[in-house]
């Protein structure tokens, strides 16, 4: 069980029937009364988040969470289907089901799979991945990497800012966070 005293950014718990994720908490001592514990809760099917108060000591069960890296293989158009490393069996996952880590997916990537009793919820992708740009305005002699930045289209499908000496065909590094460019790979 988890007690409010444990909450913690990022702990997890059990409430209302589904898993949410504690992303900020403060303990508030009342003068005679007992404490409230004020949290900003995310669920994590829904992805909704609201805030809730609860009594200084009431307990939750820890949500049944499991955490599987599992290996991209392809888009039929309806699923992403993953594939388990250790098991070999395949994970058919929808669009609404990706969410934004659909615009970093590269064919054999590995990916991190969230499991809620069961079924998949949440996918997250490495904090870097490396695409290569299948589409951008060619960079002209004396165009300089601190003088601007152009959009280029990643062979995942999402655009980004690069500076103005990168071509197509160029790999680069991007932080999945922000969809923001990091370097180019040699």
């Amino acid at each position: 069980m988890i007690s409010t005293s444990d909450f913690r950014k990022g702990a997890k718990i059990e409430y209302k029937g589904a898993p949410h994720e504690i992303i900020d908490y403060q303990h508030h001592k009342m003068g005679r009364g007992g404490a409230i514990v004020r949290t900003k809760l995310k669920n994590l099917i829904t992805g909704s988040i609201f805030d809730d108060s609860f009594k200084g000591g009431e307990k939750f069960s820890p949500p049944n969470l499991e955490e599987k890296s599992m290996q991209y293989l392809y888009n039929d158009g309806d699923y992403y289907h993953f594939m388990d490393n250790e098991n070999y069996e395949q994970t058919p996952l929808t669009e609404d089901q990706l969410g934004d880590a659909k615009r970093f997916l590269k064919e054999n990537m590995e990916a991190k799979i969230l499991f809620y009793s069961g079924s998949p919820i949440a996918v997250e992708v490495p904090m870097f991945v490396e695409l290569a740009i299948v589409k951008t305005d060619p960079g002209f002699k004396g165009d300089t990497a601190s003088g601007g930045s152009k959009p280029a289209v990643l062979e995942s499908g999402v655009t980004v800012k690069v500076p103005f000496h990168l071509n197509e065909g160029d790999i680069i590094k991007v932080d999945t966070r922000t969809a923001e460019y990091i370097e180019r790979v040699k």
